[in-house]
């Protein structure tokens, strides 16, 4: 007979850092299917109940993000993304790196990375001009006043 023995997972160093550990393992079970939701009914509303493919252009995201519903929308979706994925990879490096101090700084980069994106997608979202001064008319969606 074969016995097997199985070792003693490490322990985290602190209370706390096994509550950081928790609280990402609960983020990454709740917001997956969220971003499931986000996701498929993004490409459905875009893709299949409009024209498709070639009916997305410059004034159909002027047209999308003029209402505000569809911008929360995006924006849940980019945040959601960007940390589910960043949590995820976070995982994988305190799997993969045995060095704390390259540990450390590959997080570090990780999160600040993941913060710079979150900035500059949640400006886009919120400081689109749908009728940019000199554009070309038809280009432009619908609602914006002829130059």
């Amino acid at each position: 007979m074969m016995s097997v023995i199985i070792e003693t997972p490490a322990k985290p160093r602190t209370r706390k850092q096994a509550n950081l550990e928790k609280y990402g393992w609960l983020f990454m079970r709740i917001s997956g299917p969220l971003l499931v939701v986000l996701v498929f009914t993004h490409l459905v509303v875009n893709l299949v109940l409009g024209e498709g493919i070639k009916a997305i252009d410059f004034a159909f995201v002027a047209g999308k993000w003029a209402d505000p519903f569809w911008q929360v929308w995006d924006l849940a979706m980019l945040w959601l993304a960007l940390i589910h994925g960043t949590n995820g990879m976070r995982t994988i490096v305190n799997d993969y790196t045995e060095k704390v101090k390259v540990r450390a700084a590959l997080g570090t980069t990780l999160w600040a990375v993941c913060g710079l994106l979150i900035l500059l997608g949640t400006l886009v979202i919120f400081t689109f001009d749908p009728c940019p001064a000199g554009a070309n008319p038809d280009l432009l969606a619908s609602f914006c006043p002829a130059p």
